[in-house]
């Protein structure tokens, strides 16, 4: 028989009180417990480890200086929903349930956030996107907006791709295309960016399901239609399949690929193996560490060697460390000014911060009443891997 969900929120604050240092529970007030709810058990995923990531860094920054309403310190409490939406759902009754627990910060997959999205108004918990993409999780109509986004946003992310292929000369462009929440979501905003270009035109879009096991024949079909340049939309596994064979056609068979964020998530350098060498393949992102100022990035470095991460090449899935990085510390602002852990006034205050100078940018604000987004076009950039698997800025 299951636990009632009270027991598991005290046995929950208890451990998580536990775990803490000595010396800071010695010196500390009642925990403030910051939520992650994100695909830790997924095979080959490494997205809500970089989360948990960039959360702690900040938090151990935070504690460090006193915490937050004068000397609680923050404490981070995860769990696993492994990219099933039902385990998603469970999970934000438990979070809901916790002693002040203030917030809650999502995982990479847009699918299991929408199915999400009726129990987190619900629960009245605020939701920290800081990787799913999809436009309805904060376009969700829900007034107040429990949902803050701190990452990339599909229709910023297509349209920036097209201007890409555009300017590299293509006329031409396929889509391939998660059938789900996620790729109905970017074929939206490609449509809308077709609607004030001319160029470059979709001459087909292909549709495949999750863990297909080839997606080649879908690939060429694209290229047999005309596409000068495939636009993907995938998750690492898949990604990394499709790159595999590709990578087996002859020269002739293969056209460049822009790909959406999701293969970052995962270990998809390693899966796709050495054939991607020989195929032009880039990808979108909002940040790169190897862009960070200095001295931003020196304190990020000096605070996560406690966790392993000694320069920027050990950062697995960047992107998903600095966007969780930087919405900590503006959460740990709004907790402040809200002076308290009522969630209504921590939702409140986190329209009202004002400013936060961040890793990933200057936020002056990051958020409104009116945008809940914290990033915008200026933030975009194409990145490709290194030979040793390391992701850089492209130089186109």
């Amino acid at each position: 028989m299951a636990a009632p969900l009270n027991t598991l929120s005290r046995r929950t604050f208890q451990a998580a009180l536990l775990a803490m240092p000595l010396a800071t529970r010695a010196a500390s007030g009642k925990p403030v417990l910051l939520g992650i709810d994100g695909e830790f058990g997924l095979r080959n995923s490494t997205s809500a480890q970089a989360i948990e990531l960039g959360v702690r860094v900040a938090v151990d920054q935070i504690n460090a200086r006193g915490g937050v309403l004068d000397g609680r310190p923050l404490v981070v409490v995860t769990r696993d929903h492994r990219s099933i939406p039902a385990r998603g759902i469970q999970n934000i009754a438990e979070f809901a349930e916790m002693p002040d627990l203030v917030a809650l910060f999502g995982g990479r997959f847009s699918p299991v956030v929408i199915e999400q999205l009726p129990a987190l108004k619900a629960s009245k918990v605020p939701f920290l996107a800081v990787w799913s993409a999809a436009d309805a999780i904060v376009d969700n109509g829900s007034t107040p907006n429990y949902a803050f986004r701190l990452s990339l946003r599909d229709s910023l992310a297509m349209p920036f791709m097209m201007d890409v292929a555009r300017k590299r000369g293509v006329e031409r462009i396929g889509l391939l295309l998660t059938n789900t929440a996620w790729g109905r979501s970017n074929l939206a905003a490609v449509r809308a960016y077709e609607a004030d270009h001319t160029t470059p035109r979709v001459v087909g879009t292909a549709w495949y399901n999750w863990q297909e096991q080839t997606l080649v024949d879908k690939f060429k079909r694209l290229v047999d239609l005309g596409a000068q340049t495939v636009l993907l939309v995938a998750n690492d596994d898949e990604a990394a399949t499709l790159v595999r064979e590709v990578a087996a056609l002859p020269a002739d068979g293969r056209v460049p690929m822009l790909s959406h964020w999701g293969i970052t998530g995962g270990r998809f350098f390693r899966e796709a193996g050495p054939g991607l060498k020989d195929i032009d393949f880039s990808v979108i992102q909002t940040f790169s560490f190897f862009n960070a100022p200095k001295a931003e990035l020196a304190t990020f470095l000096a605070t996560a060697k406690a966790h392993g991460i000694a320069r920027i090449e050990d950062i697995e899935s960047p992107v998903g460390t600095a966007h969780a990085y930087d919405m900590t510390h503006i959460l740990a602002k709004a907790i402040d000014l809200a002076k308290s852990t009522d969630r209504p006034a921590v939702r409140d205050a986190l329209e009202q911060v004002r400013f936060h100078q961040g890793i990933v940018r200057r936020y002056a604000p990051p958020f409104s009443p009116t945008r809940h987004e914290a990033l915008g076009p200026a933030q975009l950039l194409m990145a490709r891997y290194r030979a040793d698997g390391v992701l850089v800025p492209a130089d186109d």
